[in-house]
């Protein structure tokens, strides 16, 4: 799934994908918010900027309620900063109910090794089709 610099073979965001993916399919705000640093930035879909575990989960709070929400990630590429910083980019297309169409975005993570271990600390997505043509 990742392309990896071989700094980090690609498990430690491997491993956020599936659960965030998993959260998401349920839409558990408190599950992806843990997900994420106390100091986190967040741009989801709107273009408010969420802040730490509050915002983010806020954030989760505030999507409506889709009764089958699923997630799908490609073209992952991973860089490794250091031995506790991870860069992630990739597409994300997300499907908010079974029929409706999708939502292609590109997505961005940074993922720090913090004292109580893995969180991401930058979040952003934007749209896949260009703004300037």
């Amino acid at each position: 799934m990742c392309v990896s610099d071989g700094g980090i073979d690609g498990a430690v965001v491997e491993d956020f994908i599936a659960r965030w993916s998993a959260a998401f399919t349920r839409l558990d705000a408190d599950a992806l918010s843990a997900l994420y640093s106390e100091q986190a930035l967040f741009y989801g879909s709107v273009p408010t900027l969420f802040r730490g575990r509050a915002g983010v989960a806020s954030y989760f709070n505030g999507l409506p309620r889709y009764t089958s929400p699923t997630v799908a990630f490609s073209d992952v590429v991973v860089t490794t900063i250091n031995a506790g910083l991870v860069n992630m980019a990739g597409k994300a297309t997300f499907v908010p109910e079974a029929g409706k169409p999708p939502l292609p975005v590109k997505i961005t993570w940074i993922i720090a090794k913090e004292a109580d271990g893995w969180h991401i600390i930058s979040h952003h997505v934007s749209p896949i089709e260009p703004l300037l043509k």
